[in-house]
């Protein structure tokens, strides 16, 4: 087969500066993405200033450095007929953010990863601070257990066999025969827990969001700080996060 011909330079430009940014969600300097996509910094200045203008990249003025915004996740979030999954999910959200007290977050699985594309953030002074856009494993945090456990079982199985399971803290899973029996937990239960397995001092409950075929859609969770959200409460926040997911399921759904 030939080789595919670029016919619009510039636009491939474009893509490769959003998918250099996309490798590196701290954030690069403007040479680093110069560098990164072998173009000269004054054109790539011109195209990053095209994608702020556009809403797609956002410059951090402490650091200088350019980042994602979470508009290619509005873009390419899922659909049900022609409403989007945020839309059925923002009041649902706000309600179960107003029963627990904490950050509410909805995500959606992409490869090995789960990505956040809302939150609600807690009302507290001292709160969980999220990003929209920031990608998660699928092993050490409660949403990511939803998007791996209520995975079709031999995908399941493949996508165990494939990740790699890096220790965050001394509460991580690190083993797989563990993993998958966590999983089959998180399946008998119908939510998912972490207690300080991925940031320490942050505890969370998630649970899953399927679609009208009763596929595994996104995974809606709550992020705590363990002190206001300690083992004891796991119960009665799932509850609460297995109704709001529930809500915005019928809404999908109607």
């Amino acid at each position: 087969m030939p080789e595919p011909v670029v016919e619009a330079p510039a636009l491939d430009r474009g893509l490769a500066v959003l998918e250099a940014l996309d490798a590196q969600p701290a954030g690069m300097t403007l040479t680093e993405i110069s560098t990164a996509i072998g173009g000269p910094k004054n054109s790539t200045s011109r195209l990053i200033s095209t994608l702020i203008a556009r809403e797609y990249v956002v410059r951090d003025d402490s650091t200088m450095c350019f980042r994602l915004t979470g508009k290619l996740l509005r873009l390419g979030q899922p659909q049900v007929a022609d409403v989007s999954l945020v839309e059925c999910s923002l009041d649902a959200m706000r309600a179960l953010r107003d029963a627990v007290g904490e950050t509410v977050q909805i995500g959606i699985p992409i490869g090995d990863e789960g990505v956040i594309i809302e939150k609600i953030e807690s009302t507290q002074a001292l709160r969980i601070g999220v990003n929209i856009g920031l990608r998660f494993p699928l092993h050490s945090n409660a949403p990511g257990k939803v998007l791996l456990a209520f995975r079709h079982p031999k995908e399941r199985e493949r996508t165990i066999n494939r990740i790699k399971l890096e220790r965050f803290t001394d509460r991580t899973i690190t083993d797989k025969a563990t993993l998958r029996a966590d999983c089959e937990r998180v399946m008998k239960q119908g939510y998912a827990t972490d207690w300080g397995e991925a940031d320490e001092g942050i505890h969370c409950v998630a649970a899953p969001i399927r679609d009208r075929l009763n596929a595994l859609m996104a995974t809606l969770w709550v992020s705590g700080i363990a002190g206001r959200m300690p083992k004891s409460t796991f119960t009665a926040v799932a509850a609460e996060v297995m109704k709001a997911a529930g809500e915005i399921e019928r809404r999908l759904r109607a």
